[in-house]
């Protein structure tokens, strides 16, 4: 009875302290959940509030408050909202890279408009991926975090939260029964936010490769005290990839002077300042190390 008593308490704590800072928010006839996470400033996901540019955020406290899309990045399933009326206090952001599975983790929304939904499980997985498309393009957003705490569709863009109440994710997805996804809020989604507020928008490099996480071969693992890579499945044609000389069946060791094991690794060099710059990529070919020199465009 003790350790259920000591779990309600941190859920209801928890609860206590995110539900006045979790907005039920109205876009057309989009609607979700949307988190305080700076002075005049929310956080919801981009699917929320699809091309609308105005919509309405309502409180727990009865409180309805007009806010416009400050900047949107369907990439991500990140959207900035920005309110000219005074806002409740933000809520406090932790850190997702730090999380472990098995955590005990609270989900905090506001569906319909109702006041406060709140349910609570576990980090049931770390490190999924969730693909995401704008048009033609598309993405795969890292680190995705899996819980089995309940959600629903309302609850889109509201806050999940550890045991201390600090924000570690912005829910985003139902993945089957009993699984919902959340946006980790880590170094690329504070990256993303500051280029949404300064921006309106997220600039992305384009290389244009297609690859799979592969095992480096012994030898070569050996002596560079790397495991993993990512083997080229297709290097699109005419692309800066392809300009470059990287070919399929390359098994890309390093871009950017960094370790790379999977696309997502690609990924977080492929940021607006990539455009354009000379990007170093260092591949493994027939056994033997290639060096080569990309320049991205805009995707």
């Amino acid at each position: 009875m003790e350790e259920l008593d000591a779990y309600s308490r941190t859920v209801s704590t928890v609860a206590a302290e995110l539900t006045p800072r979790v907005a039920a928010v109205r876009f057309g006839r989009g609607s979700g959940s949307a988190v305080v996470v700076a002075p005049g400033e929310l956080l919801t996901n981009a699917h929320v509030v699809g091309r609308s540019d105005r919509g309405r955020a309502d409180f727990a406290d009865g409180a309805q408050v007009p806010v416009r899309v400050a900047g949107s990045d369907p990439l991500s399933d990140l959207a900035l909202l920005r309110a000219d009326e005074p806002l409740p206090d933000p809520a406090r952001l932790g850190e997702a890279d730090a999380l472990v599975v098995g955590q005990l983790v609270v989900a905090v929304g506001n569906p319909l408009g109702l006041a406060g939904s709140v349910t609570a499980g576990v980090v049931s997985a770390l490190g999924r991926a969730l693909p995401t498309r704008d048009g033609a393009a598309g993405r795969v957003v890292e680190d995705v975090i899996q819980t089995d705490a309940a959600l629903n569709p309302g609850n889109s863009g509201g806050a999940l939260a550890d045991a201390r109440g600090r924000v570690v994710g912005i829910n985003t997805a139902v993945a089957g029964t009993g699984l919902g996804l959340a946006v980790p809020i880590n170094a690329t989604t504070r990256r993303i936010v500051e280029t949404l507020r300064r921006e309106g928008r997220v600039r992305r490099a384009y290389l244009g490769v297609v690859g799979a996480p592969a095992p480096v071969p012994t030898v070569v693992a050996d002596r560079y005290g790397r495991r993993n890579g990512l083997r080229l499945a297709e290097v699109v044609t005419g692309s800066p990839a392809d300009r470059a000389g990287l070919r399929r069946g390359d098994l890309v060791l390093d871009v950017g002077r960094t370790p790379v094991e999977d696309a997502q690794g690609i990924q977080r060099q492929l940021f607006g300042d990539a455009i354009g710059r000379p990007l170093p990529v260092t591949v493994l070919r027939n056994g033997a190390m290639v060096d080569v020199v990309a320049v991205p465009t805009e995707l």
